[in-house]
């Protein structure tokens, strides 16, 4: 008889541990469960292509044209998993229906960070994590004039991004000293933050909101605590997200600010792996989340194998990218607690890099517009290639001459 694995949540970590999970086992009963009806699509969009009317969500299937039945597994959406029965090996729908499994593969991802000051689902307040979302804050972008951005994380200035290139006047608050202190250092954000300034953008930095106001002509008003008010048509809520755990933790499977996996992406029940933006396993510095992209592409992949009988280790460089205006920003490598050296490189008029070094080695890097060069990185991380500080700050010096050197 046939293995079942079942795959709940249609994210890249879901549908990547579907598709490898089939090409592990041609043999296996492979299902898909996704609470969102249609086919499974690619949420980086979402905040840009979409919400300028450049695309439409179906437009980027995650599985390709071919979509998931391409891949030979069976997909059934608009579906949501309410409970798993570990005894019987079982997942329950909210229709009551019972489905069994050889082996599960939780992929729930995340949630948005809902503020209570923001109340999700008060006219003229959003939040965008999917296409239902992005639609919504899309058909009322078109006839609005202004727009508050609550946080200045990436996919906040994403958003800030889109709006200023339909004429909205925008305004970003960060209640953080500076924007996207999470990801990059102050150099480079800061010439992020010239090319929102440059288009008009407001951003307000070391900023925290104390109260929200309905304004007598149809606008919200956001009240700071130092007393300055902000009034526009439309807030735009990006204050993070958080893991969906709850399936986990009600079956009693292990999590902490997510599910706990190993580096095949087993939970504490053998039969039940995890992978992508809803787990924690252990990095170089201890447990982490990670929350891009590629993460729950290659996660996915690797644990949907272990799913269907491999023995794959997962073993991430972690990455992500963003696109604003005519900056395309990328990240690749895991941040030094305390880096030996920073080093910047100049690539062009537009375009930089920043190398934070742990040792002789290149443990994290930052650029823009150099997608070519973060491409060579990702490899030199991946071959522990040593390098030399003066040499890397040498934009006469490829780095590609560099990939050979290795300790």
């Amino acid at each position: 008889m046939s293995r079942r694995i079942v795959i709940v949540g249609g994210g890249p970590a879901g549908v990547g541990a579907a598709m490898a999970a089939k090409q592990q086992d041609a043999a296996a009963d492979v299902l898909l469960l996704h609470d969102e009806a249609g086919e499974p699509y690619e949420k980086p969009p979402l905040s840009k292509a979409v919400l300028t009317g450049k695309a439409l969500p179906e437009h980027a299937p995650i599985a390709g044209p071919r979509g998931i039945a391409g891949a030979n597994v069976t997909f059934r959406g608009g579906v949501r998993v309410r409970e798993i029965d570990r005894v019987e090996r079982a997942v329950v729908t909210d229709a009551g229906e019972r489905v069994p499994y050889n082996a599960l593969v939780l992929a729930t991802g995340s949630v948005n960070r809902i503020l209570p000051m923001f109340p999700a689902g008060q006219p003229g307040i959003y939040y965008l994590r999917t296409a239902a979302e992005a639609l919504a804050l899309k058909a009322h972008l078109i006839t609005a004039k202004s727009l508050i951005l609550i946080g200045g994380g990436v996919v906040g200035l994403e958003v800030a991004a889109s709006a200023a290139e339909l004429g909205l006047k925008v305004t970003v608050i960060e209640i953080a000293p500076r924007i996207l202190s999470r990801v990059c250092d102050e150099e480079t954000a800061a010439i992020i933050q010239q090319s929102h300034w440059d288009r008009g953008v407001d951003i307000r930095t070391g900023t925290e909101c104390a109260g929200l106001q309905a304004l007598p002509d149809g606008r919200l008003a956001v009240v700071t605590k130092a007393g300055d008010t902000f009034a526009a048509d439309l807030i735009v809520v990006g204050a993070g997200a958080v893991p969906e755990e709850g399936l986990a933790r009600a079956a009693g499977l292990a999590v902490q600010d997510g599910i706990l996996v190993d580096d095949h992406g087993r939970t504490s029940d053998p039969a039940i792996f995890a992978a992508g933006d809803c787990t924690r396993f252990a990095g170089p510095n201890g447990l982490v989340r990670l929350e891009n992209w590629r993460h729950g592409q290659e996660h996915g992949a690797v644990v949907g194998r272990n799913a269907a009988g491999g023995d794959a280790t997962y073993t991430a460089v972690p990455s992500f990218w963003s696109e604003q205006y005519d900056l395309y920003i990328q990240g690749v490598g895991w941040p030094a607690a305390q880096p030996r050296a920073r080093v910047r490189r100049k690539v062009s008029d537009k375009a930089t890099l920043l190398f934070e070094l742990d040792g002789a080695h290149i443990a994290h890097a930052i650029g823009i517009n150099a997608q070519r060069d973060i491409a060579t990185i990702r490899r030199m991380i991946e071959r522990r290639t040593s390098v030399d500080p003066a040499a890397l700050a040498d934009q006469t010096k490829p780095l590609n001459a560099m990939l050979q050197r290795k300790v």
